[in-house]
């Protein structure tokens, strides 16, 4: 029962201890880092918005004929 109870007790102080590795090994990014992560993101979004647009682009045309013809 105490080994038990020993590593139901270390499971914590283990988090504890990766959790303050992990955050030290954080930096915070360059000014250039950050730059070259927002353009990244905002061709993500200009990407995934011309896609959109066009499937809507082609299922109006495609809705209206289906549904009309009914």
């Amino acid at each position: 029962m105490s080994e038990k109870a020993r590593e139901f007790a270390d499971v914590p102080q283990q988090f504890i201890k990766e959790g303050t590795q992990f955050v030290n090994r954080c930096t915070k990014p360059t000014k250039a880092e950050y730059i070259q992560l927002c353009r990244a993101v905002a061709i993500g979004f200009a990407v995934m918005g011309l896609i959109g647009y066009f499937v809507k682009l082609i299922h109006i045309p495609i809705n209206n004929i289906l549904v009309g013809a009914a």
